[in-house]
């Protein structure tokens, strides 16, 4: 074969192998047996007269669908799965010697955001009386050291380490620096939304300082994704543990209730933080096989859901209750939409055809955007009546961003669906609506207490 034709077979092979490691069912072993299985057929067939390009083709063709290959897999390694989850591999000295220092790292990060929450008692805030104090401040306690965990990771330059420093900062000085009463709106806003903010600061550490990149964008949404389920797993295994030890001590006389809620619960919560991404990052291959799972799961569920609400709605004709509560809950409801379908983005192959998890993903969204305007009336409504207040401020401006975000992916998907646009505008749009969403955030944080008085 000639230089040119060499060139243009290794860019082939690279992008089967990229297409290929999309596949969840397959891990780098397999891709490592696969190419080289298909290596081989190529050379036999260029050896039998075959110019390269020709060769490629007949040996994809002959090795079959990658659905099917991934099948087959999936199958004959059935028990991998639990294996990775608590069997270490076999790595070469040099990638031992990396995770080792990274579950040092972590483990000095995770024992900061544990102690962190604990400081503010040494000044006399107790989490009883000043609780106003801990929820404005909730995400700096462990945020910080996972921002910090990344940057070391990634490796991340001067300039990005400053700028992560100056938003955390910001972050801390609009919580702590504003006069807000503990039972104030003021104060649930910005608990509410200092989190989300300082949530994208650690996805600049993610993405390595990278923020312009789409790909990495979907890197960190995916990661969100990912985080989120090994977060809940853990939270599951804390509520045994605290049952177990409250327990075991009551058996013998003694009360554990006051280190429990002093100690083990706050401490182990900002703790998990960490442990839970560095468990993305080690067991990566064990989530990627779990969360498309559970996608494909709950998303036919939440649309018979909501489809059912909306048929309630029309059966009952009572209206949508926009107290606080209420708003807050919408508010999740449609978040859990969306990142149902965000995480149904990073996961989907985006050369597959569309299905019918498609339409189910496209019902979601269209049944979550009839929701939006509906609470958006009812929001509408009831400040027309009795004015602005941070909370329906805040609740409005959400669903207006939601609205248009659920608007435009609903266009796109029925595009999709219909054979008339490309799956990665979705994925463009998703990712590219990043910045909207920190925007607002911050404005909430930064401007809304002293607009309204800090009330």
């Amino acid at each position: 074969m000639t230089v040119g034709s060499d060139k243009e077979l290794e860019s082939q092979i690279a992008e089967w192998r990229s297409y290929m490691r999309r596949r969840r069912e397959l891990d780098d072993t397999d891709a490592e047996e696969l190419e080289d299985h298909l290596r081989s057929r190529i050379t036999e067939l260029t050896e039998a007269g075959l110019r390269a390009d020709e060769a490629f083709l007949i040996a994809v063709k002959r090795m079959g669908s990658l659905d099917e290959l991934s099948r087959e897999f999936a199958r004959e390694h059935s028990e991998r799965l639990w294996k990775q989850l608590v069997l270490p591999g076999e790595p070469d000295a040099p990638t031992a010697a990396r995770t080792r220092r990274e579950l040092i790292v972590m483990v000095l990060c995770a024992a900061v955001a544990a102690l962190a929450i604990k400081a503010p008692s040494w000044f006399g805030l107790d989490m009883t009386d000043d609780s106003g104090f801990y929820a404005r401040n909730s995400s700096l306690f462990a945020l910080p050291a996972l921002a910090a965990y990344f940057a070391w990771q990634r490796r991340v330059g001067f300039r990005v380490v400053q700028a992560l420093a100056l938003l955390f900062i910001l972050g801390a000085v609009a919580a702590n620096v504003y006069p807000l009463a503990d039972d104030s709106q003021s104060t649930v806003v910005t608990a509410i939304h200092l989190p989300l903010a300082l949530w994208l600061v650690v996805g600049v550490a993610y993405v390595g300082g990278d923020w312009r990149s789409d790909r990495r964008r979907m890197d960190f949404i995916r990661f969100t994704g990912e985080w989120l389920i090994y977060f809940a797993l853990i939270a599951l295994g804390g509520g045994v543990l605290t049952g177990f030890t409250v327990g075991t001590f009551n058996a013998i006389g003694l009360d554990a209730e006051g280190f429990v809620e002093s100690w083990l619960l706050p401490c182990g919560a900002m703790a998990a933080v960490i442990v839970a991404a560095w468990l993305v990052e080690a067991k990566q291959s064990v989530i990627e096989n779990m969360a498309p799972v559970l996608t494909r799961v709950f998303t036919p569920l939440f649309a018979g859901a909501l489809l059912a609400f909306l048929v309630a709605i029309i059966v009952t004709n009572n209206g949508i209750d926009v107290e606080r509560d209420a708003l807050i809950l919408f508010d999740l409801l449609l978040v859990v939409v969306l990142g149902l379908l965000l995480y149904a983005i990073s996961a989907r192959d985006y050369a597959a055809r569309p299905g019918l998890f498609d339409s189910l993903q496209l019902a979601l969204v269209g049944s979550a955007l009839i929701i939006d305007v509906l609470v958006l009336a009812a929001i509408t409504g009831r400040i027309t009546e009795f004015g602005f207040t941070p909370n329906k401020t805040a609740a409005l401006g959400e669903n207006i961003i939601l609205l248009v975000n659920l608007a435009w992916s609903a266009s796109v998907l029925a595009g999709f669906v219909r054979g008339r646009m490309p799956f990665a505008r979705l994925e463009r749009w998703q990712t590219q609506y990043l910045i909207v969403y920190a925007a607002w955030a911050w404005a909430v944080v930064l401007i809304f207490p002293p607009v309204f008085d800090f009330v």
